[in-house]
């Protein structure tokens, strides 16, 4: 039981933390500026870990690898934190590549959770600077799928078909992650 409530929090942190450096990352590669209170939200989530390791590592043309290695960072002390709480003494060297597999879980539940904001904020149509901000960040996600989906009765289905495809992603992962580290 202790290690169960000690593993839903430490994943709340860590997909609360490494989720923000993700967005920081995405919101730095699409050129959204950071003035709305999205990005004000981000920053303060995530300046204490992003700032000092963007000392070490440059951003790759558009990509901040500070933010990247960053949630790859919380991915790997969360499970770090789990194996001690374990107490095993074999399968340490495997914290990195559960970290690797869980940075790819986070993005794709990251993503799940920014399309389901977008079709909500889409169905009441606000105002609002976050709206924008959503619409922005969903829009590149989206642009394939409506050149191949038609509208249905003035609906657009590609969020939902985007949804699916990441639910088939979160599927294969498991099912890969399952097979390499057993």
């Amino acid at each position: 039981m202790v290690y169960q409530i000690a593993s839903f929090l430490l994943d709340v942190a860590a997909g609360l933390l490494g989720g923000a450096c993700l967005l920081r990352l995405y919101m730095q590669y699409q050129r959204i500026g950071f003035g709305n209170p999205i990005g004000r939200f981000v920053f303060a989530l995530t300046d204490w870990l992003v700032l000092p390791l963007r000392r070490v590592l440059p951003a790759m043309g558009r990509v901040d690898t500070a933010s990247l290695v960053g949630a790859y960072l919380l991915q790997l002390a969360q499970y770090g934190l789990l194996y001690l709480l374990m107490g095993r003494g074999a399968g340490a060297e495997l914290l990195p590549l559960l970290a690797l597999f869980g940075l790819v879980r986070l993005v794709l539940s990251s993503l799940t959770g920014l399309l389901i904001v977008y079709a909500i904020l889409s169905w009441v149509r606000s105002d609002s600077p976050i709206s924008d901000v959503i619409d922005r960040l969903c829009a590149p996600l989206l642009r394939p799928l409506r050149r191949v989906i038609p509208l249905v009765g003035g609906v657009d289905l590609s969020p939902l078909v985007l949804l699916l495809l990441l639910q088939v992603g979160a599927i294969v992962l498991a099912s890969l992650q399952k097979a390499v580290v057993g």
